[in-house]
């Protein structure tokens, strides 16, 4: 990745800021793993990648971590943040409390990837693709 003279700090930055970063982490890696698992038409590779990308699925992802207790203290308090964050968008194709919790998993996940933390952002990145692909919770 290119590297900047200025590190961000996660820990400043706003939710929505979060939630921008991690809806483009989450994205690639979820095409790279639609790629890894061999699917290439172009056409399926989107319909699939809906299925984890979807407010919905995040949605559902994040109440399993949250219920399977995943998550520490720190990582809670930055999808509280993400949840109560205020978009100033309405969403079109689900309900307002789903798509909070969707942006709550974005924020999580742009949050470990600014901060670098590579290892746990992949721990979570894996336990979620098990979860859409499970079709809900996994312990």
């Amino acid at each position: 990745m290119l590297s900047y003279n200025q590190k961000v700090d996660e820990k400043q930055l706003n939710s929505l800021a979060l939630a921008y970063m991690g809806d483009a982490v989450y994205e690639k890696y979820v095409r790279l793993h639609l790629l890894q698992s061999g699917k290439v038409r172009p056409n399926k590779l989107h319909r699939e990648a809906t299925k984890y990308v979807s407010a919905k699925a995040q949605a559902m992802i994040i109440h399993s971590f949250i219920d399977e207790q995943k998550l520490s203290e720190e990582e809670i308090a930055v999808l509280k943040r993400g949840r109560n964050a205020k978009s100033g968008t309405v969403p079109k194709n689900t309900d307002v409390q789903t798509y909070r919790y969707s942006t709550a998993f974005e924020a999580l996940i742009g949050y470990l990837f600014i901060g670098g933390n590579e290892k746990r952002l992949e721990e979570l990145i894996e336990a979620a693709f098990a979860i859409v692909e499970e079709g809900g919770r996994v312990s």
